[in-house]
C-alpha cells in the first residue's frame, strides 16, 4: 500500500476516474436508449421488457465485479482496466444492428462488462493511497458515477439530432457506435498514460484471496450498497419513463431531471469520503440510511383523489322548488346558497402542492318543480382530497435523495481498506456485485410492481422498505457491540444509588495522548477500553459469572480482529520489530483465551489479576509499541 500521496498518485485517480465516467456512462445508455424506443414504437415493449433491457448491463457489471476484482489484485489495474475497454466496445458497436428485444439483450449483456471497471478502479485507486487517504480518493474516483448524468442529459439531445426529431427513425443506430469509439478512445489514453502496479498480496493463491469473504460484515456492506448504489444505478434509467409516464414529460426534459438526480450524486461522492474520513464512516451511514427511510417514505405517496360524502343542505321548510343552478336552489321564497367547486384536475396539477389539499362542494339532488318537505335533502356535500407532489417538488426530493446516496457510497467503501486492506480487490469486487444486482433487480422489480398495482409510486415504497431494513440490521449489529446487558446496568444503578462511587470508576480512560493519528485504528482501540471496562465493572460488582465469560469471549473476538488487521498492515510495510509486536497481542490473546476456558470455574482473584494485567498492558502497548508504528506507516517515504 502507497504510504503517501504522490504526483504518480493524482495522476493515477485522474485516469481511473475519467475512465470510470466513460464506463459508466455506457452501461447506463439504456435507461434513455430503451424509453426513446419504446416511447416511438419501434419495438413493441412494455414495463416489464423494458425493466429487463434496462437491468441486463447491470447484471453483467454486477456478477464480473468480484472476477474483475481478483484480477486487478493479480495483475494490477492498468492491463485489466484496458482489456474492459476494449472487450465492451464490441457489443457496443454491434448494438447498431439490433433489430429485435433478444438481439439487443445479448448485445446489453455484452457492454454491460462496463459496469465492472468499478471494483478494477476501487482496487488500483487505494493501492496508491494510503489509508488515512483512502476514503477521500476513492469518493472522487466513485463521482465518475456522474457518467450516468452525462448519458441521461445527452443521449435524449443526441437522439433527437441524430433522427432529425424522429423523421429518420434509424438514426438511432449511431449513438451505440459512438459510445463504442468513446470505450476505444479511453482504452488507448489508459494504454499510454498510466503505469500497473499490485498489491503486496497478488501472490495469495485464489482461494486464500476468497476467504473474507466468509466475513458476514462483508455482506452487510453489500446490502448497504445495494441501496445506496444499486437502487441509485437503477433510478437514473427509471426516472427517464417516470418522468414521462408521471409528469407527462417530453423525453429530452425527463432526461435533464434525470440528470440533475445523477449528477450531484456522482460528484457529491467526494465530499462523502471526506466525511467518512473526518467523522467516520459509521456515523455518515446512520445518516444516510435514516434520510433514505424518510424521503423515501414521503416519495411513496401515490397521486391521489379521493371522495367523500361532505356536509349537505336539507330544507327548513316544505315548498316546490322554483329554480336550481350551480350555486343555489330556490324553495318557495327561500334561497339556499350552494358551495360551488372551484378548482379542476388540471388547476392542481399546476400548483406547488406540497402536503394534501381539501376541497368541499354542494351538488343540488332535486328538480324544479319538485315538491319538497320539511328536512328533506336538498343537496349532497362532496369532499375531495388531493395530493401530487409538483413535478418541481418531487424533483428536488429526487435530487436531495440522489445526493444522501452519493455520500452513502463513500461511507460504504471506506471500510473495506481498513478491515481487509490486503483484499480490497476482492472484498471491494463482492460488495460491488451485490450494489450492481441492486441495479439489475430493481428496474425488474419496478416493472412488475407497476403491473401489479398500477402505482409508479411502489418503486419507492420498496426503496422505504429496503432502506429500513438496512438501518435496522446496521443498529442492530452495532447495539450488538456496544451495549451493557440490562442486568449489569441495572446493578450499577443500585449502587449508585447505594453511593458506591468507588466501584463506578472505569478501570481504563480514554486521551488524545493515546491517539495514534489513524481514526481507525483509535476507534477500534476505544472500543477495546470499552469492552475491558465492561468486564471490570462486572468484576467489581462481585462477580457476575455467567455475564463473564461472554464478555471475555466478546473482548477476545474482537482483540483477534483488531490484532489481524495491526499485523498485516505492519508485515506488508516491514515495519521493523514487528515479530516483537505481534508477541505481545500472542501473549495477551493467550491470558484472555485461559481465562474464557474456565471462566465459570474461576476464582475472583484470577479475574482481578487479569483486570491488573490489562489496566498496564493497554496503555502500555497503545504508547510503547503501538505510536511508534504507527508513526513509522505515517512517515515513511
Amino acid at each position: 500500500m502507497q504510504e503517501q500521496a504522490t504526483f504518480q498518485s493524482h495522476k493515477m485517480l485522474f485516469f481511473n476516474t475519467f475512465a470510470f465516467t466513460a464506463c459508466f456512462a455506457v452501461w447506463m445508455l439504456n435507461g434513455v436508449l430503451v424509453t426513446y424506443l419504446a416511447a416511438n414504437q419501434i419495438y413493441d415493449w412494455g414495463p416489464v421488457e423494458i425493466g429487463w433491457l434496462m437491468g441486463i448491463p447491470v447484471l453483467t457489471g454486477a456478477i464480473f465485479r468480484l472476477p474483475a476484482g481478483i484480477l486487478t489484485d493479480k495483475f494490477g489495474g492498468k492491463p485489466i482496466f484496458i482489456g474492459l475497454l476494449f472487450i465492451c466496445a464490441v457489443p457496443m458497436y454491434l448494438l447498431s444492428y439490433a433489430d429485435s428485444f433478444w438481439f439487443f439483450a445479448a448485445c446489453s449483456f455484452g457492454f454491460g462488462l462496463a459496469g465492472a471497471s468499478f471494483s478494477v478502479g476501487i482496487a488500483f485507486t487505494s493501492i496508491w493511497y494510503p489509508r488515512n487517504k483512502q476514503g477521500m480518493a476513492l469518493g472522487i474516483f466513485g463521482a465518475g458515477n456522474a457518467g450516468a448524468a452525462f448519458t441521461t442529459l445527452l443521449a435524449p439531445t443526441m437522439l433527437n439530432r441524430l433522427t432529425d426529431n424522429g423523421s429518420y427513425i434509424d438514426g438511432w443506430r449511431e449513438l451505440p457506435i459512438m459510445y463504442a469509439a468513446l470505450l476505444v478512445a479511453m482504452g488507448v489514453i489508459f494504454l499510454f498514460f498510466t503505469t500497473n502496479k499490485k498489491p503486496a498480496s497478488h501472490n495469495k493463491p485464489v482461494r486464500e484471496m476468497l476467504k473474507p469473504l466468509t466475513n458476514v460484515r462483508v455482506w452487510r456492506f453489500g446490502l448497504y450498497y445495494f441501496l445506496v448504489f444499486g437502487c441509485f444505478v437503477a433510478f437514473s434509467q427509471w426516472l427517464v419513463p417516470y418522468f414521462v409516464n408521471v409528469y407527462y414529460m417530453p423525453l429530452v426534459t425527463a432526461g435533464i431531471l434525470a440528470a440533475l438526480f445523477s449528477f450531484p450524486s456522482g460528484i457529491i461522492r467526494a465530499l462523502g469520503g471526506w466525511m467518512s474520513d473526518t467523522w467516520g464512516a459509521r456515523k455518515v451511514m446512520y445518516w444516510v440510511l435514516g434520510s433514505s427511510v424518510i424521503i423515501s417514505m414521503a416519495l411513496s405517496v401515490p397521486k391521489m383523489e379521493v371522495y367523500s360524502t361532505g356536509q349537505g343542505i336539507m330544507a327548513k321548510a316544505s315548498g316546490t322548488v322554483t329554480s336550481v343552478t350551480d350555486s343555489a336552489i330556490t324553495l318557495g321564497d327561500r334561497v339556499y346558497p350552494l358551495k360551488v367547486k372551484t378548482t379542476g384536475f388540471e388547476d392542481l396539477d399546476e400548483e406547488m402542492l406540497v402536503f394534501p389539499t381539501k376541497e368541499s362542494w354542494q351538488e343540488s339532488v332535486v328538480e324544479v318543480g319538485q315538491e319538497v318537505q320539511k328536512k328533506e335533502l336538498l343537496a349532497k356535500g362532496v369532499t375531495r382530497i388531493y395530493f401530487q407532489a409538483n413535478v418541481w417538488i418531487f424533483a428536488v426530493m429526487v435530487v436531495v435523495l440522489g445526493s444522501i446516496w452519493g455520500i452513502g457510497k463513500a461511507a460504504v467503501y471506506k471500510h473495506i481498506p481498513d478491515y481487509f486492506p490486503d483484499e480490497v480487490g476482492v472484498v471491494g469486487g463482492m460488495v460491488g456485485v451485490l450494489g450492481g444486482l441492486g441495479g439489475f433487480v430493481c428496474p425488474i422489480i419496478f416493472g412488475y410492481l407497476l403491473e401489479w398495482t398500477g402505482l409508479w409510486t411502489s418503486a419507492w415504497m420498496f426503496m422505504f422498505a429496503v432502506s429500513f431494513i438496512c438501518l435496522a440490521w446496521m443498529h442492530k449489529s452495532i447495539m450488538k457491540q456496544i451495549e451493557l446487558p440490562f442486568d449489569l446496568e441495572s446493578k450499577f444503578s443500585n449502587l449508585l444509588r447505594a453511593g458506591g462511587n468507588e466501584f463506578l470508576a472505569p478501570l481504563l480512560t480514554w486521551n488524545e495522548k493515546l491517539s495514534v493519528g489513524v481514526e481507525e485504528i483509535d476507534n477500534q482501540h476505544k472500543h477495546m477500553m470499552h469492552l475491558i471496562n465492561d468486564i471490570d465493572e462486572t468484576v467489581k460488582s462481585g462477580g457476575a459469572y455467567l455475564q463473564l465469560a461472554p464478555s471475555i469471549g466478546e473482548l477476545v473476538s474482537y482483540a483477534r480482529m483488531h490484532f489481524g488487521n495491526e499485523e498485516k498492515l505492519l508485515k506488508l510495510n516491514q515495519c521493523p520489530d514487528f515479530e516483537a509486536h505481534r508477541h505481545n497481542h500472542i501473549m495477551l490473546l493467550k491470558e484472555l483465551t485461559d481465562l474464557q476456558k474456565k471462566a465459570e470455574s474461576a476464582s475472583m482473584d484470577q479475574f482481578k489479576e487479569l483486570m491488573s494485567i490489562l489496566k498496564l498492558w493497554f496503555p502500555g502497548h497503545i504508547l510503547g509499541v503501538d505510536k511508534k508504528h504507527a508513526d513509522y506507516l505515517l512517515n515513511k517515504t
